[in-house]
């Protein structure tokens, strides 16, 4: 076995892991750093795969925007509440036969694929295409749709933040 296969390995086995500990675990706030965890494991994995765009993709936008944004409302949510965020084990044998019957799907489905078919080679070009490409392309052809969609990111945390956050009265000077 080589380096490369151990540690594709190990990035899937932290990617199992976390997944089956947030499965597990009671506390929300831990669930959300084992849901890291996962993230940056898949990030991991798609590196090996030869997809590093989707992996800086996922480790930016999953885990420094959504994630974040999950621990600082779990964690607003606990000091605004004085108590732990916990989540109630409701149907833990449903949720194993549901989990268990979609991993054998999909394990069927993995051990049935043709890998060997896919090329990531364009054939009319003969090269293979790169991640400046696809920049220059979403700087240019796409700034405005990324743009708002950086305006509405902005706005939903604006949104988050307000309701979130305490009211004040109109004559209270407190802060």
């Amino acid at each position: 076995m080589e380096v490369s296969d151990i540690i594709f390995c190990v990035f899937g086995a932290i990617t199992a892991v976390s997944a089956l500990y947030i499965m597990l675990t009671k506390n929300i706030l831990y669930a959300a750093f084992a849901l890291i965890l996962t993230f940056i494991g898949v990030a991991g994995i798609y590196v090996f795969l030869g997809a590093e765009f989707i992996a800086v993709t996922q480790i930016l936008v999953y885990v420094g925007g959504i994630l974040i944004l999950l621990v600082f409302g779990i964690m607003l949510t606990n000091r605004l509440s004085g108590k732990k965020v916990v989540s109630p084990a409701y149907h833990k044998l449903m949720g194993f036969v549901v989990t268990g019957g979609l991993f054998a799907i999909l394990f069927k489905g993995i051990l049935e694929a043709n890998f060997g078919a896919l090329s990531w080679i364009d054939k009319s070009k003969g090269a293979k295409t790169s991640i400046p490409q696809f920049g220059l392309t979403l700087m240019t052809d796409y700034v405005l749709v990324f743009e708002i969609i950086g305006v509405l990111l902005l706005l939903a945390l604006i949104g988050a933040v307000r309701i979130a956050g305490k009211t004040r009265k109109e004559g209270d000077n407190a802060i």
